[in-house]
């Protein structure tokens, strides 16, 4: 309520001060113009205040140093006006002079401090500030200041006080120029506090050096400043005034400040320029000189701080892109270069390690436990690694030990300790948990290939695992005894890095006209040796050994960055979204909105674009998966449940997670065209999808007949080899597939 009335005074002050500022030039007496400008005057200094004590800033001291300036001006136009008006008197300099140039440090004050907002530390704002200053204060000194203070005949009261008004505008100006190029969205207050700060700077110029355009169009060049009494109280009062803009953690350097401060450098050469291309004219060498070196100087400081801020920006992207985000362990990209690295210089050791009991911990206790379990394994490996040692978390609950420079028996040590150290219970969300791990342990010899030793560490991990063992060595036999979703897990590792992944695209069409409105990419395997391998063979072998992540990863990537070529050749008749399916693995692991958000960031696809399908079972059990969801549909990106209703209980979910899309499962359109129970289902489905304004997609559509009956039953996209299989370049310009209605 109190908000209300705020913005109602806000919208009465606006109005009323701009009415009378219009007015001021109409009026006919000079005495009744004198009063109405002082009337503006106290009034706006008695709103700011107002403002800044009803808005309850978080900190008001720079809007305190602006009723300050505020309080001296108006004592100046008072002043000027019993002079004036009164006493008949117009000296110069007077005691007019006197309280306008002494409101102009507070009001320059003031604008710096909230333009730098919250800022304490902020070397680089104040750098460009005195760069735009000494650029302006060159030409201002050459062209102004310096003709007027090198004039004997006048007297030095009053050249001191005529330089005043010129140097407060550079001062200004350098400050305005800060103001508007700040990082962050402006507010409605900041664009009032802008908008005052311009006309006062235009007509302070103008009356400093423009005498002829003042003495013509006074008035009007006077109204100037009542508008600026007008916008600055109305900045103070709005309530938009309490926003702080949302800066980056480090300074944004713009295009916008860029040409301000090229512009401001190229003063020295175009002040040379302008001087010597004037005969009989004495160039200023020694301001020119002193300009240019405190130019040098501010611009050194400012690339000196700029080099600094890009090497820090620098070192934290290698933090964060090799770095697990959860546990503070490397990555599996940074190990990788690592075990690179080892390989040059001596004969390492690497131990891959799965836990187990991890899934059940999850399950029983959610997400929230299962994090804070993650973190303490990563916890109690650091621990126990020697010198030189590194532990990385490789996705899901997979982990990593590299041992440089080791002989076998070191190799085995490690691995013991590990051991050792799972074997002891865990505190994770007050609960005390038991987990153990399957370890495989790999040596060098023979091969210089870091993939090639991550599959044989890969490969003694899974024989571990498959014949309950805790640890187990790698030996060539291993290849053979290994079960085939070792083999395959390992093989998976190496087509991931060498490329033999590729995606194909599968249209959704509407009906019945079968236009192509968007696609959905599958993911394909050509095996060199296997052949074509199906995802139902190497997926679920994905999601137990946490590899789905940088699967999943790779292709959202590979998909948004392939819609993006689509909208650049294709223009109208290229596909309006892109579906990727997500993995319940991928959903669990933290960060994945995150990397979403980035993925859409980096290849330039709009959020609304992107379908993520999910499947019921990945969010049934709720906890991290859900919020997941919500964060995804927070960034614009659209949901679609897979396969609906063959999950746990698909109405359900419809309460509680936010989806915008239903793919009704095949099982349901086989038999559209009987009167048996899949028809009434379809049938309830669609008046369920229509009830809770869903869209609904029915996939696995193969007949003409399943369209047409589809499409009766009120169905109005569909998907399946009746309108096209999943193809690498599919023609979008191709003819469509209609449906007889």
């Amino acid at each position: 309520m109190q908000q209300v009335r705020v913005g109602r005074a806000w919208s009465i002050w606006m109005g009323l001060g701009t009415l009378a500022c219009l007015g001021y030039p109409l009026l006919a007496s000079a005495g009744a113009k004198a009063v109405l400008s002082c009337l503006i005057g106290l009034a706006s200094v008695l709103v700011m205040v107002v403002g800044v004590r009803r808005n309850r800033l978080a900190d008001p001291r720079p809007w305190y140093v602006f009723v300050a300036s505020q309080v001296l001006t108006v004592l100046g136009d008072v002043t000027y006006v019993i002079q004036g008006r009164i006493l008949g008197e117009h000296p110069f300099p007077a005691w007019s002079d006197a309280f306008y140039l002494a409101g102009f440090p507070f009001l320059i004050a003031a604008l710096y401090a909230l333009a730098r907002g919250r800022r304490r530390r902020e070397l680089s704002g104040l750098v460009d500030t005195a760069i735009i200053a000494a650029g302006l204060g060159l030409v201002y000194w050459i062209f102004v200041i310096g003709p007027i203070l090198g004039d004997p005949a006048t007297p030095l009261l009053t050249r001191l006080a005529t330089v005043g008004y010129p140097t407060a505008s550079v001062l200004l100006i350098a400050v305005v120029a800060r103001l508007v190029t700040r990082s962050g969205r402006p507010t409605p207050s900041d664009w009032l506090l802008i908008a005052g700060s311009v006309l006062t700077l235009a007509a302070n110029v103008i009356n400093t050096l423009l005498p002829d355009v003042r003495v013509v169009a006074g008035d009007y060049v006077y109204t100037g400043f009542l508008f600026a009494y007008v916008f600055w109280a109305g900045a103070a009062l709005h309530p938009s005034v309490r926003v702080e803009r949302r800066e980056p953690g480090t300074e944004r350097f713009g295009r916008v400040r860029l040409a301000v401060l090229t512009c401001s450098t190229l003063v020295v050469p175009a002040m040379l320029f302008l001087q010597g291309t004037r005969p009989g004219r004495p160039v200023s060498w020694l301001a020119i000189g002193i300009g240019a070196v405190v130019l040098f100087v501010l611009v050194l400081v400012r690339m000196d701080g700029f080099v600094s801020q890009v090497q820090a920006q620098a070192g934290r992207l290698e933090i964060l892109a090799m770095h697990d985000e959860l546990t503070g362990l490397a990555n599996r990209r940074r190990f990788e270069q690592r075990v690179r690295e080892a390989l040059e210089t001596g004969s390492p050791q690497v131990a891959m390690l799965d836990l187990t009991g991890f899934k059940a911990v999850n399950d029983r206790y959610g997400h929230t436990v299962g994090d804070r379990l993650l973190s303490a394994v990563a916890a109690r490996l650091s621990a126990g690694l020697r010198q030189g040692d590194l532990a990385a978390r490789m996705g899901g609950d997979e982990f990593a030990i590299l041992v440089p420079d080791a002989t076998q028996a070191e190799g085995d040590a490690m691995v013991a300790r590990i051991c050792a150290a799972l074997g002891v219970p865990f505190q994770a969300g007050g609960h005390e948990l038991l987990v153990g791990a399957s370890v495989g342990v790999a040596g060098a010899d023979g091969t210089r290939d870091a993939v090639e030793l991550l599959r044989r560490a890969d490969v003694a991990m899974y024989a571990a695992k498959a014949g309950g063992d805790s640890r187990r060595r790698y030996a060539p036999e291993l290849d053979d005894e290994a079960g085939e979703a070792a083999r395959l897990g390992a093989a998976m590792r190496i087509a991931l890095d060498t490329g033999q992944f590729r995606l194909v695209y599968q249209p959704i069409v509407s009906l019945p006209d079968g236009r192509r409105v968007s696609v959905e990419a599958l993911i394909r395997w050509e095996h060199p040796e296997r052949g074509f391998v199906s995802p139902a063979d190497f997926i679920p072998v994905a999601e137990q050994n946490g590899l789905i992540v940088e699967l999943g990863a790779w292709v959202l990537r590979t998909a948004c960055a392939q819609a993006v070529v689509w909208r650049a050749t294709l223009g109208d008749r290229a596909p309006e979204r892109m579906g990727v399916n997500v993995s319940a693995r991928q959903l669990a692991e933290p960060g994945f909105p995150e990397l979403v958000a980035a993925v859409l960031a980096r290849t330039g696809l709009e959020p609304q674009r992107l379908t993520l399908e999910i499947t019921e079972t990945a969010v049934f059990g709720g906890g991290r998966a859900v919020q997941a969801v919500k964060d995804l549909r927070e960034l614009g990106v659209r949901i679609a449940l897979d396969d609906f209703g063959t999950g746990h209980s698909s109405l359900g979910l419809l309460q509680t997670v936010p989806v915008d899309v239903l793919k009704v499962d095949k099982s349901f359109v086989d038999d559209i065209t009987l009167a048996g129970r899949e028809a009434v289902i379809a049938t309830a489905l669609i008046q369920v999808s229509h009830g809770l304004g869903l869209t609904a997609v029915a996939e696995g559509v193969e007949t003409a007949e399943q369209a047409t009956e589809l499409h009766r039953l009120g169905y109005r996209l569909a998907q399946g080899y009746h309108f096209g299989r999943p193809v690498a370049e599919p023609d979008f310009l191709a003819s469509p597939t209609t449906v007889a209605v």
